[in-house]
């Protein structure tokens, strides 16, 4: 398949996926919404500035799982820190990647893939960098990747690149399947994930 034949598909199965998703999935985010809300002050959703396709800054959807005052760092600098941020339910809800299903909604205004390298944060200047550099910034970021079936918060940056460049050199609509598949696994057993 060609590329422009692989974005358009790949785009087309993003809109299918993610409006599905978000009507099967309706009820249980509202059940969550009101379960963060009494579970600790604060919004349900959270929204946070990442870097997607282009080095263009979005506004990336997830359930709130952290304290409100935290700061706005990845998670496993916090916990290096010796300080966990993330609420009681918010610890369930990482475990099993929960926080993440709103990001259906970037997947349908564009900013984000369901497959795709993970979104940095604007202050991961380094990671951000290797990635510009190796071309993976041309990509969009997305809900899962390869780095995140190989490893997820465990891997460290320079490795995480190279398997951005992995995917950016491969994709295809076989590798993307593979890494949906590979996805189930992870989140159900919370393996990797902080």
């Amino acid at each position: 398949m060609s590329k422009i034949g692989y974005d358009i598909f790949k785009r087309g199965g993003d809109l299918l996926a993610a409006t599905l998703g978000l009507v099967l999935l309706a009820p249980l985010l509202g059940v969550l919404a009101l379960a963060i809300r009494l579970d600790s002050p604060g919004p349900a959703l959270f929204r946070q500035t990442r870097l997607g396709c282009g080095g263009r800054e979005f506004t990336l959807l997830k359930l709130r799982t952290m304290k409100i005052g935290t700061p706005d760092m990845p998670t496993d600098v916090l916990q290096n820190e010796r300080y966990d941020p993330r609420t009681r339910l918010g610890k369930f809800l990482r475990r099993l990647s929960l926080d993440e299903l709103p990001q259906l909604v970037n997947v349908l205004r564009g900013e984000m893939s369901l497959v795709g390298p993970r979104p940095a944060l604007p202050s991961q200047a380094s990671l951000n960098d290797k990635r510009r550099v190796a071309g993976v910034e041309a990509l969009l970021p997305g809900i899962t990747g390869w780095a995140q079936v190989n490893g997820r918060d465990e891997i460290e940056e320079d490795e995480k690149v190279r398997l951005d460049v992995f995917y950016l050199k491969r994709r295809s609509l076989g590798l993307d399947l593979t890494i949906l598949l590979r996805t189930v696994l992870p989140v159900l057993t919370g393996k990797g994930n902080r």
